[in-house]
């Protein structure tokens, strides 16, 4: 019997240990079970959070190009602003001088040596039989106050022999008088008569940046009135020799230096900031060069205007 409950017993035990072993088992499957469960849950949050995270990434990147948008019409926006602001106050001024009217008759410069008349010699013979006014040159200014003052450069109106017409961005023409030409600065101030004209408010050259945004309005070869050229600031303080129509030269000190395209005829006209503030006087070009342009800094114009009491 013993032995019978031994082995019952150890059959028992057996069985226990067996039973024992399956409940482990179990258990082991139901705690690997959750594991998976929970490891399932992790990727199923992980990949929410992944799909989430690129929603966002997604929406950042059409937001940052949404604001790209609005910066670039902004920028535009401000450009057109700027030009519809600063056009109405530029103006061409027109030279003119009274020149001998001639007439041109041609004649044989040997007379009526019977010798040279087969040869049919004709030569030119000017006569001058009176005078008359001729347009001569055009250049650019702005109107800086509603009361008719104009800055220009020195070298658009030069001659103190010569008429100045003005001729407004409304299309109507004013007679100028040359009221200043500096000694030192290729500027000078003409006046016409009457008041309530637009005026370019006056900005701070001192605070310009390289890389900021300008344009500049001028009498493009004289030809093509409120002709706007955009460009940025290249360079700040520079000293140039520019060439004057008269063969000789000029040097000009602390210019500002601008890719915005300056022609022939440009010259006196403004350099203007995005917020429609005239920052320099267009003066010269570098003949044979793409889009390198100088301008007067404004702080000269707003000395000047200070000392004329204007």
């Amino acid at each position: 019997m013993r032995n019978n409950n031994i082995l019952i017993f150890a059959g028992f035990g057996a069985l226990v240990v067996l039973v024992g072993g399956l409940v482990y088992e179990q258990s082991q499957i139901a705690r690997l079970s959750l594991s998976v469960a929970t490891l399932q849950a992790s990727v199923t949050q992980l990949a929410s959070t992944t799909s989430s995270t690129a929603a966002s990434t997604a929406a950042n990147i059409a937001e940052l190009a949404r604001r790209d948008q609005v910066v670039q019409k902004s920028q535009s926006q401000l450009l057109q602003d700027a030009v519809a602001k600063v056009t109405p106050a530029v103006v061409s001024i027109v030279e003119s001088k009274v020149v001998p009217l001639l007439r041109v008759t041609y004649e044989n410069p040997f007379g009526n040596d019977p010798f040279f008349q087969g040869f049919g010699f004709q030569v030119p013979v000017y006569q001058q039989v009176g005078t008359t006014t001729k347009q001569v040159s055009a250049g650019t200014g702005f109107i800086v106050r509603s009361s008719g003052y104009i800055v220009t450069n020195k070298h658009v109106v030069p001659d103190t022999n010569a008429t100045y017409t003005v001729l407004l961005a409304s299309g109507k023409q004013k007679e100028a008088t040359v009221i200043w030409r500096s000694s030192t600065e290729d500027l000078a101030v003409v006046k016409i008569a009457g008041s309530g004209y637009p005026s370019v408010p006056l900005g701070s050259s001192s605070a310009l940046v390289l890389g900021e945004s300008v344009f500049a309005v001028g009498n493009a070869l004289g030809e093509y009135s409120n002709s706007v050229s955009v460009g940025i600031v290249s360079g700040l303080n520079r000293s140039i020799t520019a060439g004057t129509s008269g063969g000789g030269s000029e040097t000009l000190t602390g210019v500002i230096q601008t890719d915005a395209a300056i022609n022939p005829g440009n010259s006196g006209g403004p350099l203007v900031n995005l917020a429609g503030e005239a920052v320099g006087v267009n003066v010269a070009m570098v003949q044979g060069s793409q889009n390198i342009g100088f301008s007067l800094p404004i702080s000269k114009v707003r000395t000047a205007l200070a000392n004329l009491g204007i």
